[in-house]
């Protein structure tokens, strides 16, 4: 099977304990810088939800490199952070960007 070389656009979800959501919030952006360096990055942006979860939308460049991001010791390490400031299984869905061709307005 061919490597998908398209952009990769990431959506995660995170419950966190009422009491904790503060701190959840701080760990998230204290790993931001970390990943806005990653080769391939081009979005990675924290969300407080009226739903009163915490998402991230972040997309890269290809699936490679989202790849690469998902297998870094970093990333291991602010998922052992968090874990304690959560009430539920954090939950993801990777996309691929449609109708690239109208230009970054019309995707992500």
């Amino acid at each position: 099977m061919a490597e998908n070389t398209e952009a990769a656009v990431v959506v995660t979800v995170f419950t966190p304990r009422p009491e904790a959501k503060g701190e959840l919030i701080e760990a998230l952006r204290e790993y931001l810088p970390e990943v806005h360096r990653e080769e391939g990055c081009l979005l990675y942006a924290i969300h407080d939800a009226e739903s009163g979860t915490i998402v991230l939308i972040e997309k890269w460049s290809s699936h490679a490199h989202l790849d690469r991001h998902n297998e870094s010791p970093g990333l291991a390490e602010l998922d052992r952070r968090i874990a304690p400031f959560l009430a539920a299984p954090t939950t993801w869905t990777t996309m691929n960007p449609l109708l690239t061709e109208l230009g970054p307005a019309a995707a992500l």
